[in-house]
Formats: structure tokens, C-alpha cells, sequence
């Protein structure tokens, strides 16, 4: 059994790596004031971000899904490891050797099971590269040249190869001290009738890289007509790898996403490579599946869903690609970026575009032309006749649904008298009308309500989710309690004055409100896009909101609150922070009473790591109510 790793070599592994270092692998991090970062949380599926990192006192923690803790805690969460595991690989990654308390200096054995697969494959990957300079190897080396990758370019991306043999890599790997047990869980190796062989055989390989850089897979290209396999073999999902998880080239291409607010998605290794060669370094692919909404989790965080993110998508322009640009649209409005399609002419994807024509040919291809919804809409209506009154009728009638799922009001309004001109119906307000009315159809089937505290079964929260007349009125909240008192007037502040409470409100979660129409409220307001939005144009901001509400209560709601007269006599930053403030403390105090509930059932007993994390999450939440009271606003 593996020892205890000594108490001192784990603090010492906590203070040597930053924080917002280890989360910065992961998502985009920016200012937040007070100097605390934020960025989407990598926990939970939210538009604003509510993730708030702290470099100088190493923590960070969720205001919409209440996860926090230092850094340990952070990795250990997001990678699924253990604590010792954990502590393990940010030693390995500061430099640390780590003495344990029964049984000396961390042995191999000791090793947690995920952190010895992340070993297997980066030892499968170096051997595989080095195969790739031997004879056998030399019709890969040709696959690489004929697609215009000389020997920089498969250094740069790990590009190796998988000997014809039976079992060189599972031979190999033993001799490194890997048991047949971990190279059959990390999907090296596979059962065969005399032991475990190879599951890469006379094959190109490239190492698939998680968000930090650790290799997860493989993708193996077939090079051989007597090779039965298929054209292209991933490795299996495994307890390190699953493939609707990962994006080909996003260790390559995270910071300048990040930087740029822009990502190209292709659909193969070489397309990666040939953009990044061509200095299109945003391009990354998924690995052998469909772009779908793991893929879109990870982007998002990268990209943090600005005004001004972009997402390029390209396809091949067969049948199959255009197919793939649909379901791409089916995804689409989880995004908060502008998403567009590029074709290559002759259909030709970025490999060949490259090596036929370029790098100034694929800088091109990547230059936002058709935006995605423009482009589902197109491939819709050009299956209908436009010439008669009955074509333009069902075109509308299949087209107009994809125009309605646009949350954000304004660009509905928009992309409907695109869509008129495009069916060729000259009374354009007749298809805004037409489209509004399927958006709202579309919303009562859905019976879209708001989550977290407007879940509750009272009748207060029900008539606010299923559209019913309200049982409590907005105003007789306010007199309730000092607490809905607060939430209605920072609600007030957020739907009158967003310059005020920007961009801090959008950091809040739905669930800090808590009376359950003022949480619909919220919601409404975020997925309108947030209350930075109304900087810009504050009628243009209301409407979003109203339309984004989920029925007639919450949009009369949003209504009255947009024009009720604020309490206080001084409407200005100080008024705002203070009613920020006292939100977010009623909500920390509120989560501190539900750890300290956690701790208490516990008690002595309890396993030490998950009474060692309550403990933890106990203690950031009482340090940030303390930072709170005394900073105020500046500590948000």
C-alpha cells in the first residue's frame, strides 16, 4: 500500500505552482479586479463567467456551482484524480521529489492508475517517434512528404510510427516496468490468442493531447493496401481518453484561442497541421467523431464567449461535409461567438489547399464569410422551389424554425429579413412576425424556465416557470424580506443601470437569487447575453431581455422592474457595490451554513480526503465572506 505523503512536501507542491498558472491550462482567464481572475467555469455549463481565481491566496472558486479550493483541489476535480495522484503530478511538473511516510521516496508503484497511463502513452509516444527515422518507416515518412510535411513539421506535432510487428511497442513498454494490465486499460495494447499484441500495427501515428499537454491517444493512419483495418483507428475510450472529450491540437492552439478569440475547427490531422504551418495556429480538430457539446465546453472556455469571439468552421463541400455543417448548427446557439463555414473551392480540404495552393490560400479559406446559420438556412430552402408562392411558403415553414432558436432578440430580428430576402418574400415584417411567433412557440414547448431556486415546488416559483399567473406579485417580494429587498434592487440596477453593476453582475449565478422570480429574471438576463450587454443600447438590451424571458409572468416582470424607481437617493458605484455586495454575502453565508451542515454529518470518521476537502471548501468561502466585509465591492 502506497505511503502517506509527507504533510510539509504537500505544502510545498501548493505554494510552488501558481494557481492561475494550473487553470490557465484548462480556460481563458482575465482581470476581475481586485486582483482575482475569472473565466467560464470548467465545472458547470454557464454564459457569464461566475469562476473567480485568487493568485495571491492560491484559491479559486465558483459563485454559479459553489466548486472551490486551491490548486490541488482544482486538479483533482478536473482530472478526475486522486488527492495523492494529484499531488504527485504538480511535484513532477515544479521539480519536487516527494518523501511519503511509510516507505521513502515515491516509487513507481506508488503511482496513482491515471497518472501511470498519462506515463505509458507519453513512452508509446517517444517510441513511436522514433521509429518513424527507421527503414520500415519509410512509406510514412513519404505519406508525410506527398502532403507537404517535411521532418520539422512531424517533430513539431509528435508524428511517429507504429512497427508492423505483433507486439515491439507492448514489448517495449514492459521493459519500461508497464504491467499487460495498464497497457490493456491505456488501449495500447489488446488481448491476443498467446498474451497481449499491439493495437497500432504499420501505422502513422499521431499522440492526442489533452488541454494540458499530456498524451491521451493515438490516431493511426493506415499506410498499407493489406492493412484490413479501417482508414483511420483512434484509441478506444479509456479511463484517460474519451473522444467526444478532446480536440486534436488544442495544447498547440489554447493560447492563441485564447488571444485571439478565434478558433478554426477542421476535421483531420493533417488539416491541423497544414494550418498551423500556414500560421493559422487556432485550428484544431475532434478525433474521429462528430463537433458536439464536450467539444463545445472546451472552446467556450477558451474563447470566454466574448462579443468578439469567432468560430470557423470548415468542411469538405461534399455531401457528407455539408451534412457535418448541419449538425454543427444544431450546436450552435451554446455558443456565444459568431460562428461561420468555410468551403475550400474544388472542395479541396486545408491539407490539399496548402499543398496545391499555398499558405495564403488556406490564411484565406479561414477569413469569416458565410456565418453558419446563413449557410443551414441556404441548404434548406435550396431544396424548394422559390418560383411559386407554395415553395416559398414550406421554405419558410422549415427555414424559419432555425431563425427562432437565435436567443438574442436583436440578431433574430435580423437574420428573419435576411431570411425574407433569401426566400424572396418582399413583406419582410410578415416573416419577422412569422419567426418571432415560432420562437415563442418553441419556448412554451420547451417550457424553458428557470433552473436553481425557480425549481422550487411553491406556487410562487411554479406560475413563474410554467407561465400561469403569478400567486406572489414582484412587489410583495420586496416587502418580504431585506433580502429579496436587495436582489429586486440590484435586478433594478442591472435592467436600468448595467454600466453600474458591469461586468460584475454577469459573475453572478442564478441560484445567489433567491426568491424564484427574481432568479428567472437572472436568467432571462443572461441568456440575453448579459448586462454588458445594455452598455451599448439600452432599449435594444430590454427587448432582448423581455423576449429571452420564458413566459408572459417573467417578461412582465422584467418589465416593471425596468422602470421602478430605485430606493435609494443616490444612484452611483458606491450604491451599486453595496447592493452587490450584500447579494453575494447572503448567498456565501447561505453556502457556508450548507458545508458546515456537510462537516457536521461527516464528522471524525469520514473518509480524510473528502473531509480534508469540505474542510477546504469551508475555509475559502469564510475567507472570501471576510474579504467581502472588509474590502466591499473591490473584493467582488
Amino acid at each position: 500500500m502506497a505511503g502517506r505523503i509527507n504533510d510539509d512536501d504537500v505544502k510545498v507542491v501548493r505554494d510552488a505552482v501558481p494557481i492561475d498558472t494550473v487553470v490557465s491550462e484548462y480556460l481563458q482567464l482575465r482581470p476581475a479586479g481586485g486582483g482575482n481572475m475569472k473565466g467560464l467555469c470548467p465545472f458547470h455549463d454557464e454564459k457569464s463567467p461566475s469562476f473567480q481565481v485568487s493568485p495571491s491566496k492560491g484559491l479559486f472558486h465558483c459563485f454559479g456551482c459553489q466548486e472551490g479550493g486551491d490548486t490541488i483541489a482544482f486538479v483533482m476535480k478536473i482530472d478526475h484524480l486522486s488527492f495523492s495522484e494529484t499531488v504527485e503530478r504538480l511535484a513532477a511538473k515544479a521539480g519536487i521529489t516527494l518523501r511519503y511516510e511509510e516507505g521513502g521516496y515515491n516509487p513507481t508503484h506508488q503511482r496513482g492508475e491515471r497518472i501511470r497511463l498519462v506515463e505509458a502513452h507519453k513512452a508509446a509516444a517517444d517510441f513511436y517517434v522514433e521509429q518513424l527515422g527507421g527503414e520500415e518507416a519509410a512509406i510514412g515518412r513519404k505519406f508525410l512528404a506527398e502532403r507537404g510535411f517535411d521532418q520539422s513539421a512531424a517533430e513539431h506535432f509528435g508524428v511517429g510510427y507504429s512497427p508492423a510487428g505483433w507486439d515491439h511497442l507492448t514489448r517495449f513498454l514492459r521493459g519500461k516496468g508497464f504491467s499487460d494490465k495498464e497497457l490493456l486499460l491505456a488501449g495500447l495494447s489488446q488481448d491476443g490468442r498467446r498474451g497481449p499484441i499491439d493495437r497500432f500495427r504499420g501505422r502513422l501515428m499521431w499522440p492526442i493531447r489533452d488541454i494540458s499537454g499530456e498524451v491521451v491517444g493515438f490516431g493511426a493512419r493506415k499506410l498499407r493496401d493489406d492493412d484490413n483495418g479501417p482508414k483511420y483507428l483512434n484509441t478506444p475510450d479509456t479511463a484517460i481518453y474519451k473522444k467526444s472529450q478532446v480536440l486534436y491540437g488544442v495544447d498547440l492552439a489554447k493560447k492563441d484561442i485564447a488571444k485571439a478569440s478565434r478558433a478554426v475547427v477542421v476535421e483531420g490531422y493533417t488539416d491541423v497541421m497544414a494550418c498551423h504551418l500556414a500560421g493559422i495556429t487556432t485550428a484544431i480538430a475532434t478525433c474521429g467523431t462528430a463537433f458536439g457539446t464536450d467539444h463545445i465546453k472546451i472552446l467556450r472556455r477558451l474563447l470566454m464567449d466574448n462579443g468578439s469571439a469567432r468560430v470557423i468552421f470548415t468542411f469538405d463541400g461534399d455531401a457528407a461535409g455539408q451534412k457535418a455543417a448541419l449538425r454543427a448548427f444544431e450546436d450552435d446557439q451554446k455558443f456565444a461567438a459568431e460562428t461561420y463555414i468555410a468551403i475550400a473551392p474544388d472542395g479541396m480540404d486545408p491539407c490539399e489547399l496548402r499543398l496545391n495552393k499555398g499558405d495564403a490560400a488556406v490564411q484565406d479559406l479561414v477569413e469569416p464569410r458565410t456565418p453558419l446559420f446563413e449557410f443551414a438556412i441556404r441548404q434548406i430552402v435550396s431544396r424548394y422551389d422559390l418560383e411559386t408562392p407554395a415553395g416559398r411558403a414550406s421554405a419558410l415553414d422549415e427555414a424559419g424554425p432555425i431563425v427562432a432558436r437565435i436567443k438574442n432578440g436583436a440578431s433574430q430580428h435580423e437574420v428573419a429579413v435576411q431570411l425574407a430576402g433569401i426566400l424572396g418574400i418582399l413583406d419582410t415584417q410578415f416573416v419577422v412576425k412569422r419567426v418571432a411567433q415560432m420562437a415563442r412557440w418553441a419556448r412554451d414547448r420547451g417550457g424553458r424556465g428557470p433552473a436553481g431556486p425557480a425549481s422550487s415546488s411553491s406556487s410562487s416559483a411554479s406560475s413563474y416557470d410554467s407561465g400561469q399567473s403569478p400567486a406572489l406579485s414582484g412587489p410583495a417580494l420586496n416587502l418580504r424580506s431585506p433580502a429579496h429587498r436587495t436582489e429586486r434592487e440590484l435586478l433594478k440596477l442591472a435592467l436600468q443601470r448595467p454600466e453600474l453593476v458591469s461586468p460584475a453582475f454577469d459573475a453572478y449565478g442564478v441560484d445567489e437569487f433567491t426568491a424564484p422570480p427574481y432568479a428567472a429574471v437572472r436568467r432571462a438576463v443572461e441568456d440575453a447575453g448579459g448586462a454588458e450587454q445594455g452598455m451599448a443600447s439600452a432599449p435594444e438590451y430590454l427587448a432582448g431581455v423581455r423576449e429571452a424571458a420564458p413566459n408572459d409572468a417573467v417578461r412582465a416582470l422584467v418589465t416593471e422592474l425596468a422602470v421602478e424607481v430605485f430606493h435609494g437617493k443616490t444612484i452611483d458605484e458606491a450604491y451599486a457595490g453595496e447592493q452587490l455586495v450584500r447579494v453575494r454575502l447572503r448567498a456565501v453565508d447561505l453556502r457556508i451554513h450548507d458545508v458546515t451542515s456537510t462537516l457536521a454529518r461527516l464528522g471524525t470518521g469520514a473518509d480524510h480526503e473528502r473531509h480534508q476537502a469540505v474542510q477546504n471548501e469551508l475555509w475559502v468561502l469564510q475567507q472570501y465572506r471576510q474579504s467581502l466585509r472588509n474590502s466591499g465591492a473591490a473584493a467582488l
